[in-house]
């Protein structure tokens, strides 16, 4: 790592969380005495790796401007897309000028808010000499079987599946050129994805299981007990 070598957080938090049955986004429903949002922000900043934090945030959100996270001196705000890799494409453009092609830029969900500092600092000490980049992931110990019309249609081989995570790390210029080939593209599910496209090939770098996405309602009081055993 060299002293020229500078780190960004992108955060895409324009969302609106369907799955929680909930009356406001999932970023920003309650989590040990704070939001989602404000414990993934945190845990971002106790890393103390970041330049600045990017956080994509829709235009109609009256919940983001109240926070006292939101006016922290590394956290910028930058307007959310309608699906995520706009959102980070947005966050992206909205450091155009301050980060250089060659910077570090982690890509991290807002609805996971156990990610540590430890974490963190591992995937960019496994990466930080990476031609392309890369994402934290789980390898998994499930059967998993392809379906069709609600039928099994063959077993998949575990030994080579993994489930992706965040932070997901890549170049600053290479991952704003890959989003903007692949705008629109319904394909580009995470950041990973998007290189792909170009025909490159993101390292997997193993991440902890207690980094769990808050998705359904039962998923909060989960992560609250693994905040507690952190």
């Amino acid at each position: 790592m060299t002293e020229t070598t500078k780190f960004w957080g992108i955060v895409p938090a324009a969302g609106v969380g369907k799955r929680m049955q909930s009356n406001r986004p999932k970023q920003y429903l309650e989590l040990a005495g704070k939001t989602v949002i404000e414990q993934a922000l945190s845990r971002l900043l106790q890393a103390d790796v970041f330049e600045a934090i990017a956080v994509a945030i829709s235009r109609e959100d009256p919940y983001w401007p109240q926070l006292p996270i939101a006016k922290h001196e590394k956290i910028l705000t930058a307007a959310g897309g309608k699906e995520r890799a706009d959102s980070v494409l947005s966050a992206l453009r909205s450091i155009n000028g301050k980060a250089s092609d060659n910077d570090w830029v982690l890509v991290h969900d807002a609805a996971r808010p156990c990610i540590t500092a430890s974490d963190i600092h591992h995937l960019i000490a496994c990466l930080i000499h990476d031609e392309v980049g890369g994402i934290l992931a789980l390898s998994s110990h499930d059967t998993l079987k392809n379906v069709q019309d609600g039928r099994i249609d063959g077993t998949l081989d575990r030994n080579h599946i993994w489930r992706a995570l965040t932070p997901q790390m890549f170049r600053y210029g290479m991952l704003k050129s890959a989003l903007e080939e692949a705008e629109g593209n319904p394909a580009i599910t995470d950041e990973a994805s998007a290189l792909e496209l170009k025909g490159l090939k993101p390292k997997i770098v193993e991440g902890r299981p207690d980094n769990i996405k808050i998705t359904r309602p039962e998923d909060l009081p989960l992560a609250q007990f693994y905040m507690e055993q952190q």
